[in-house]
């Protein structure tokens, strides 16, 4: 890796071609379609498909051919350069000081070709992160420790050809089949649904018929289907079910397919770089989060998932995107499971000797208040129209906002003790989040006109790589806990606390 770092501008591995073909074939089918159907006075039945093959296949390799040839990289002293583009370029240069973390990730078709993307995360999140696609796997090993070595200024990278094993660790956390299929039950999902219902939508000029159009379905259930209506309503009903748990059954399909597919080979191991995440069946994932940038953990689950005992653990990490899910290192485990993971990262979850406080009941009244504004003035406005009775329709929704304030208000809790700060939040998606006094960066007291009359605020806590906040606090119980966060923060040098 040596000689990578002193050379001049390098390519990325020829055979990464192949696997940005197949992306670029499938962004392709929509110009290819348009262009066949462009001819389809010359192409008909099979020739149109294959026309639509041939288009895509062609536009796809010479897109991924054209992106190879004109991407290069350079691993400077300092800084690792990418310069992109194939008419307008585009050149980036990231100091190794500003790389949070390195990552590895593994399409089907690139780990088979011994091929992986590297990923080099700055905490900027989005596009804005850097990628490398795509490297032999020992090269993008050898240059994930190089970057490392680099950034934290220890010694020079090893030579080629000795590239520096990742320790194997502990082992905190991992997911068998058995325990996948379980977490799968649990991820019920409609969305083969919704991608056939959208492919219907986007092809429907292909179909021999109008998906949409309802009067052409009941003529034909008027036809084939007319045997159903003469059997009864027993008959009837018995084809209702069986079509519901049609769609129960795919939807448990479903969740079990993405579960498997995401989180296949799941292992969680404790190395003296850090936690390292692998998973995944057809993409490969091999993260390492430094222990030094976790800011603080999240618990998280779902009433029915709560019921049993499951739970997910999240770290909040520097590198964190903003609303990326990269960071679970724990997605399906019970409680006892969860805890020497997050102490293992310096935390500690509630136990109970943890003095909770409740927000104040104000707060949720307001909340309630003006969530019934809407539909009681629907109400009125339906006294006025030539059906008056339906006015109480929208009055329906008056104590289901009543009882969701309430059950928010029984489920909400923040507590503090001398190391860390503790806010407990939701009913139907329970959350808990711990983070600590000492890596806290800023406290602020938020009050709307209602809060100032009520005498209650939000109180937003800085942290680095994520966000935490205490709602509907009484006012002086907020400005008790500012004092004592911002003590704790007075005596911490983050320019220290974030390298170390």
């Amino acid at each position: 890796m040596s000689e990578t770092a002193e050379a001049g501008p390098r390519r990325t591995a020829p055979l990464g071609m192949l696997v940005s073909a197949l992306s670029d074939i499938r962004k392709s089918l929509l110009p290819a379609v348009a262009g066949a159907y462009g001819l389809r006075d010359e192409l008909s039945g099979i020739g149109f498909f294959a026309g639509i093959a041939v288009l895509a296949v062609a536009i796809g390799g010479i897109v991924a051919v054209l992106k190879w040839w004109r991407t290069t990289y350079v691993v400077g002293a300092e800084d690792i350069r990418v310069e992109t583009g194939v008419l307008s370029r585009a050149a980036r240069s990231v100091p190794y000081e500003r790389i949070q973390d390195v990552s590895l990730e593994q399409p089907l078709l690139a780990r088979a070709l011994g091929l992986a993307q590297v990923k080099f995360e700055t905490g900027a999140g989005g596009a804005d992160e850097l990628a490398l696609t795509w490297l032999p796997i020992a090269e993008g090993e050898a240059l994930r420790e190089l970057v490392r070595e680099r950034r934290d200024d220890e010694a020079a990278a090893a030579p080629a050809g000795d590239v520096p094993a990742e320790p194997s660790g502990e082992v905190l956390f991992a997911m068998p089949p058995r325990r996948l299929a379980t977490f799968g039950l649990f991820e019920f999902s409609l969305a083969a649904f919704a991608i056939a219902a959208g492919a219907a939508q986007q092809f429907d000029d292909f179909l021999p018929f109008d998906i949409w159009d309802w009067e052409g379905w009941q003529a034909r259930l008027d036809g084939p289907g007319h045997w159903l209506q003469g059997l009864g309503p027993f008959a009837q009903a018995t084809a209702v079910g069986m079509a519901i748990s049609t769609l129960v059954v795919v939807g448990f399909v479903t969740g079990l397919a993405r579960t498997f597919a995401r989180d296949w080979g799941f292992v969680l191991t404790r190395t003296a770089k850090g936690f390292r995440r692998q998973r995944g069946l057809f993409t490969k994932t091999d993260v390492v989060m430094p222990a030094h940038r976790v800011q603080a953990v999240e618990v998280r689950t779902r009433w029915l998932r709560r019921l049993f005992g499951w739970h997910a653990l999240k770290f909040v990490s520097l590198a964190q995107d903003s609303g990326s899910g990269s960071h679970v290192v724990a997605p399906f485990g019970q409680m006892d499971e969860l805890e020497p993971i997050a102490r293992s990262a310096g935390f500690t979850l509630p136990d109970a000797s943890v003095e909770w406080r409740r927000p104040a009941k104000r707060a949720y009244i307001d909340g309630a208040i003006i969530g019934a504004a809407v539909p009681v003035a629907a109400s009125l406005g339906l006294l006025l129209s030539p059906a008056p009775v339906a006015a109480i329709l929208p009055l329906l929704a008056v104590p289901v906002i009543a009882a969701g304030q309430y059950f928010r208000w029984r489920r909400a809790r923040h507590a503090l003790d001398v190391r860390q700060v503790y806010a407990r939040h939701g009913w139907l998606a329970p959350r808990l989040d711990v983070a600590s006094r000492v890596k806290l960066q800023s406290v602020e007291i938020a009050q709307g006109p209602l809060a100032r009359r009520g005498g209650y605020a939000t109180l937003h806590l800085g942290l680095a790589g994520g966000t935490m906040s205490f709602e509907a606090v009484p006012l002086a119980d907020a400005k008790k806990i500012r004092d004592a966060v911002l003590d704790s923060i007075a005596g911490v040098d983050f320019s220290r606390l974030n390298s170390a």
